[in-house]
């Protein structure tokens, strides 16, 4: 009598660790096993306490992440989804379990993605969620993940990564990102998209482009796991996010008090990257090659078809600016067949081939007398430079004809400050295929854009 009161106490415990429709079956069972009770009763509890612990011996797989409405308001991510629950797809309790039920013929299903794996986390085709990526270099117990928004789509295609606030004070960019990704519907998505709209969150916190230890994020990638900190952040990202991806749009804004025309910047000797660029109505596009420690050059040299967007001024939230990045990317979505939608922006803008920035030669306040997009030709009045102790004017002139795709904000400027960006189209095509740029007449004009990127002040950042 012992040993089958063991058995039943045994049976209900192990009944619920089971889902309720399990426990129907086994109950069906019980019957006959409680008339042997007496004779193997103690064998019974040993094998549902062995067949309990096989299965919570068992390693989890890669999180499952949960599908969520990327509209909806909702807490941060955690750094860790529970699993799925292994009885989720078990009959419900009024559905009859008959041995006649026969299964219904099979169907050709709908073709569909696989699962994305991301971040330790294992998303289903054709849903929405957050994840969290923390690249592990802050005090462990006031340390905070950095979010990371993916939608998977329902059918097969490319995956597309966008990045933002590398530079923790341009802002633009996170809010491109965040109405990109929240107006996505996974269920007519093909392939998927990552964003990380502030990579860096310790310098987006304390309103610096900077990292704490005064570093550039952008000169660092892809990084090493055992370099400075900017070397393993930019590693823990490369490895963890840019890896997985085929595309990537990274974010950017002018720095130093300087605005730019919303434009690409793309390696054009790169026939991959220059054909990606097309895919972006009505947005300028800046050739640059990139410099080393670049996340574009970076993810180039991987194989990864990578731009730059730039957007406006840093320390600001720009309607117009917002716009156009976010116009670009959908129109990008669409000419890649990720989204199928009637979408025309503008006719294409044209490619810069050759820009340079125009310095001026007296300290004083800057007041310009032209805006972003206006068309100069050379001698044309930009703005003047006004001394306010002797009441002197400067003029700044354009040295050459072009659009102006960058600017100073007006500001006091000292000598040497540079206060326009012209972009100037090439002659013919072959300008660019050849891989070689004539940069003959800038000579004490001006800079070119990877003149300035590899100089000491980086004023024209390209990220």
């Amino acid at each position: 009598m012992a040993s089958k009161h063991r058995m039943m106490k045994a049976f209900w415990q192990h009944l619920t660790r089971r889902s309720l429709a399990g426990a129907i079956v086994m109950a069906g069972a019980f019957g006959a096993l409680s008339a042997q009770a007496d004779d193997n009763g103690g064998a019974l509890v040993a094998d549902l306490d062995t067949e309990q612990a096989t299965v919570e011996s068992q390693p989890a797989a890669s999180r499952s992440a949960p599908d969520i409405d990327l509209k909806e308001v909702a807490p941060p991510p955690a750094a860790a989804a529970e699993p799925a629950s292994p009885d989720a797809g078990a009959k419900p309790l009024s559905e009859p379990m008959s041995d006649s039920i026969q299964p219904a013929p099979a169907v050709e299903a709908p073709k569909i993605t696989a699962s994305f794996s991301l971040l330790g986390s294992d998303i289903r085709p054709g849903i929405s969620t957050r994840l969290a990526w923390s690249p592990n270099i802050q005090i462990a117990g006031l340390s905070q993940p950095t979010p990371v928004l993916v939608v998977n789509g329902i059918n097969p295609g490319p995956t597309l990564c966008l990045t933002s606030a590398i530079h923790g004070d341009e802002l633009n960019g996170i809010e491109i990102v965040r109405r990109t990704l929240y107006d996505l519907d996974a269920t007519k998505l093909s392939g998927r998209v990552v964003g990380v709209p502030i990579v860096n969150l310790p310098g987006f916190e304390q309103g610096s482009r900077y990292l704490p230890d005064r570093r550039d994020l952008n000169r660092h990638f892809p990084g090493s796991s055992n370099g400075s900190l900017a070397d393993r952040i930019a590693h823990s990202l490369f490895t963890q996010v840019i890896n997985h991806c085929d595309m990537l749009v990274d974010i950017h804004t002018g720095s130093q008090k300087r605005t730019n025309l919303p434009q690409l910047r793309a390696d054009m000797n790169n026939p991959d990257v220059a054909a990606f660029t097309l895919g972006f109505d009505r947005m300028a596009v800046v050739h640059s090659s990139g410099s080393p420690g670049m996340l574009r050059t970076a993810a180039a040299n991987a194989g990864i078809r990578a731009v730059t967007l730039e957007a406006g001024e840093s320390h600001r939230i720009q309607e117009h600016q917002i716009e156009a990045g976010v116009n670009s990317l959908i129109s990008l979505l669409e000419k890649q067949e990720m989204i199928s939608r009637m979408f025309v922006w503008g006719a294409p803008e044209p490619v810069y081939y050759d820009s340079l920035w125009v310095r001026v030669d007296h300290g004083g306040i800057l007041f310009s007398k032209v805006a972003l997009g206006d068309r100069v030709n050379k001698g044309d009045l930009m703005g003047y430079v006004t001394d306010p102790i002797t009441n002197a004017q400067y003029p700044v002139r354009a040295t050459r004809s072009g659009r102006l795709i960058g600017m100073a904000v007006d500001q006091v400027v000292m000598a040497g400050f540079a206060a326009y960006h012209l972009g100037t189209k090439a002659d013919s095509p072959e300008f660019h295929t050849s891989g070689e740029l004539d940069h003959a007449d800038n000579t004490g004009m001006g800079e070119s854009v990877e003149a300035v990127e590899n100089g000491d002040d980086l004023i024209d950042n390209d990220g």
